[in-house]
């Protein structure tokens, strides 16, 4: 069963389209990639996202996708890990979401 938030809830989540401007495989891991991601501040912030079996860093560099920016900060292998990257899960599988259409790092999700 689906837990239902009260819309406040919702709002409270700061959802921006980011741009991956840098991907690297964390060493030492088959499955961490570390990006660098412009979510339209004055400094790019990080991530580190389980999706490297699946993504390598060249395909993502370079791509819109959703982002969540206000969660707590969470330190992944001496890594701070400062935004997450929204995806659809198939099978365990990562499934990236983008924008229909060019659009600036940083734009509001509602």
């Amino acid at each position: 069963m689906v837990e239902h938030l009260p819309f406040n809830t919702f709002k409270k989540l700061d959802l921006r389209i980011g741009k991956i401007l840098s991907a690297q495989r964390v060493e030492g891991t088959d499955h961490l990639l570390k990006l660098k991601i412009d979510i339209g501040e004055a400094q790019p912030r990080e991530s580190v996202a389980g999706m490297a079996a699946y993504k390598s860093p060249q395909e993502l560099e370079g791509k819109l996708v959703p982002v969540v920016t206000n969660l707590q900060p969470a330190t992944i292998r001496g890594i701070t890990s400062e935004v997450m990257i929204l995806a659809a899960d198939i099978k365990g599988r990562p499934i990236l979401l983008y924008p229909e259409t060019e659009i600036p790092p940083g734009t509001k999700i509602r």
